[in-house]
């Protein structure tokens, strides 16, 4: 886009080559490395930017990549969770971070979670908020051919007023390339469903790591009943409800940030 509609003032902006692919990705925070920094892992777009990671830079150093094929990231030929697991790996290897605390929220507690379960010596704690990859019969997927286009935002947002600078009513034609090229490489993700959520499955019946669930009560994209599909998944993690929360739990919630950074640091 050629102008971002969130502030990065603060953060500092970093280019990583990885096996070829530029790697672009922001740090705020204490500058302490290993068991002091945090990683976070956006969902599947990037329009709402990381202005809430504020909240937690006096206590952890956030690291906040953009995804390959999202963002400011390069493309890459990537069309499968594990492509991007195996990418991770590099990167991490690459900006020299060898164990660290991850947050994942979205397409992203997808990735965090399949990340922790296969390197959890890396791993020091786990958060995933709202994430995607597991089903139930009363959470489907929104229908969004029903919905006129200007609504399609209230899925991800409880509050219009608060949406309306990342994701306007009537967006222009930068935002609307940004959204395709993202929400392409997302489904790309999961173009075989049944093989990426059997492989999920079997990623979470491995998961050690502590591990705290964030869920919105009234998240429209993936609602709460989902929540309970994790907690059989996962029987040890922690788990927390914000009232009347929406998708975007961490942007628009300070009592979601406030609950993941307090299971964080404890």
């Amino acid at each position: 886009m050629s102008e971002l509609p969130y502030s990065t003032e603060g953060f500092t902006r970093h280019e990583t080559q990885v096996n070829g692919v530029r790697h672009v990705w922001w740090d705020i925070g204490a500058e302490n490395p290993g068991s002091d920094s945090c990683v976070y892992f956006h969902g599947g777009g990037t329009f709402h930017g990381f202005e809430w990671a504020r909240d937690w830079a006096a206590d952890v150093r956030m690291i906040l990549p953009h995804h390959p094929n999202f963002g400011e990231s390069a493309d890459a030929e990537f069309g499968s969770v594990d492509d991007y697991m195996a990418h991770y790996r590099r990167f991490f290897a690459a900006i020299g971070l060898d164990r660290f605390r991850l947050v994942g929220a979205s397409m992203g507690g997808h990735f965090a979670s399949t990340y922790a379960a296969r390197n959890p010596s890396q791993i020091e704690k786990l958060v995933l908020v709202s994430p995607g990859g597991l089903h139930h019969p009363d959470a489907p997927m929104p229908d969004f051919a029903s919905i006129p286009p200007e609504d399609h935002r209230l899925i991800f947002a409880a509050d219009a007023d608060w949406i309306e600078p990342f994701w306007p009513a009537h967006p222009g034609p930068d935002w609307m390339a940004l959204r395709m090229r993202e929400a392409t490489a997302a489904f790309r993700v999961r173009a075989d469903p049944e093989a990426t959520y059997a492989t999920l499955l079997r990623d979470l019946a491995t998961l050690k790591v502590p591990t705290l669930l964030v869920w919105g009560e009234a998240d429209r994209m993936l609602p709460l009943p989902l929540l309970g599909e994790w907690l059989i998944r996962i029987p040890h993690a922690q788990s927390v409800v914000i009232p009347g929360g929406s998708h975007l739990l961490l942007d628009e919630f300070p009592a979601a940030r406030a609950a993941a950074l307090d299971f964080l640091m404890a």
